[in-house]
């Protein structure tokens, strides 16, 4: 059997190569769901043990189950993976959902640190932590919504 000159293989198991990390998703290219699981999970971890986040902590529900599921739900879809989040109840629309709690520039960087020690944690590759970091960014602080 003859290859095709696009496909290429893996030379040590003669499999398909994986694709360059160019054409995958994020959510390929963190690991997928299980990984994605762990990095969430992970973060509500942190918020329930570490006091310096005692403010988004108290912006949640005593038990993060939920929490923690639409934050898996949303960000597998914002990767490229499953539009999980969007098949339960549609449109994100992140910001409106937010208007509820008062978001200031403190808020903004307690859910930052945690994520960034999250994502150390659980192994995520330093230079797609960064990337993720500057997307993370963006969106925390569009979240504001109090003067600080």
């Amino acid at each position: 059997m003859t290859e095709s000159r696009n496909e290429s293989t893996d030379a040590r198991t003669g499999s398909p190569a994986d694709p360059p990390a160019e054409s995958r998703t994020l959510y390929e290219v963190i690991g997928g769901a299980e990984k994605l699981r762990e990095m969430v999970d992970r973060f509500y971890d942190l918020m329930e043990l570490e006091p310096e986040f005692a403010g988004i902590r108290a912006m949640h529900p005593p038990a993060t189950d939920g929490s923690r599921d639409k934050l898996y739900w949303f960000l597998t879809g914002w990767m490229g993976g499953p539009d999980l989040y969007q098949e339960q109840f549609g449109h994100p629309r992140l910001r409106a959902r937010h208007l509820p709690f008062a978001v200031g520039s403190s808020e903004r960087d307690q859910w930052l640190r945690a994520m960034a020690w999250a994502m150390e944690d659980v192994g995520i590759a330093e230079d797609l932590r960064l990337r993720l970091m500057q997307s993370f960014y963006q969106t925390a602080d569009w979240m504001r919504n109090k003067a600080d």
